[in-house]
């Protein structure tokens, strides 16, 4: 499908609309019947924790989309370097890179960044070799 204005929004039908609102309302239920059903309170109690903690487990999917989003903005930093340092495009290079390629070398500073870089391209050697390969570390501390 082509990306336009009226269709680049993205959301997860299933989750956004479905899963979310049915959690909502059944322990909007559950917390409605402790407090008038006296009979089976208890029963009541454990289904709105159930419900709670299923509501808890799917608003904790947005780390999930938060570590998509931190993996997007590597790549991005990757390209901007790549730009940076050799004047070029980087999208042929990047697409022959693995992501844990393209994250180790974030943590070489320019001279070592080219060596690594032809290094990974070339040797195909893992993001764990090329971050033990990287002798003069650049921190990362806003990493997540």
């Amino acid at each position: 499908m082509k990306q336009n204005y009226n269709n680049h929004r993205k959301f997860y039908p299933p989750h956004h609309f479905i899963y979310l609102p049915l959690l909502i309302l059944l322990e909007i239920f559950g917390v409605y019947n402790i407090w008038n059903d006296s009979g089976n309170q208890l029963i009541w109690i454990l289904f709105s924790i159930v419900i709670f903690l299923l509501f808890y487990l799917a608003f904790m999917t947005r780390q999930h989309y938060a570590l998509g989003l931190q993996n997007r903005m590597v790549i991005l930093e990757f390209k901007q370097r790549y730009f940076e340092v050799f004047n070029q495009s980087s999208d042929e290079v990047a697409e022959k890179l693995r992501f844990d390629q393209i994250a180790a070398l974030r943590f070489a500073y320019d001279d070592e960044f080219k060596e690594l870089l032809y290094k990974a391209l070339h040797e195909n050697i893992s993001g764990n070799e090329i971050k033990r390969s990287i002798k003069n570390w650049r921190a990362d501390h806003l990493r997540i």
